[in-house]
């Protein structure tokens, strides 16, 4: 069964979400910061499956570029961190909706693990 294909898709900006309304009246909020670790790219998931997917780190402040929507079964999320490489499927999206707290805590226990943050990297300036 195939998820059900959003009526609305709406960047709020100031906030970092998505929100993504369905026919049924229902909508849902997803942070950038989620939508971007949780890439559906190679580059992000790893070409071999799972284990060879690439921890996303210092991704708390990223933001959207642009939305592009591809065909009547995707977008493609232009993130401001250069990242524009996944297809977000209306499939994916529901996934990601529906899992999305399992995901995120899942997602901060392998931070934890790695010793990684969300923080961005500062740029290390070397004294003289």
């Amino acid at each position: 069964m195939s998820a059900p294909i959003p009526t609305k898709v709406h960047y709020h900006k100031q906030a970092r979400e998505l929100e993504i309304g369905y026919a049924d009246g229902t909508s849902h909020r997803l942070s950038v910061e989620y939508l971007r670790v949780f890439s559906p790219s190679a580059e992000v998931q790893g070409h071999g499956g799972p284990e060879s997917a690439t921890l996303q780190v210092g991704k708390k402040d990223v933001g959207l570029a642009n939305i592009s929507r591809v065909g009547r079964y995707a977008i493609k999320l232009h993130f401001d961190d250069g990242h524009d490489s996944g297809l977000y499927s209306w499939d994916y999206l529901h996934e990601l909706i529906q899992h999305r707290e399992a995901n995120w805590a899942d997602y901060l226990k392998r931070l934890e693990e790695a010793g990684a943050s969300r923080e961005p990297l500062g740029i290390e300036i070397k004294q003289l």
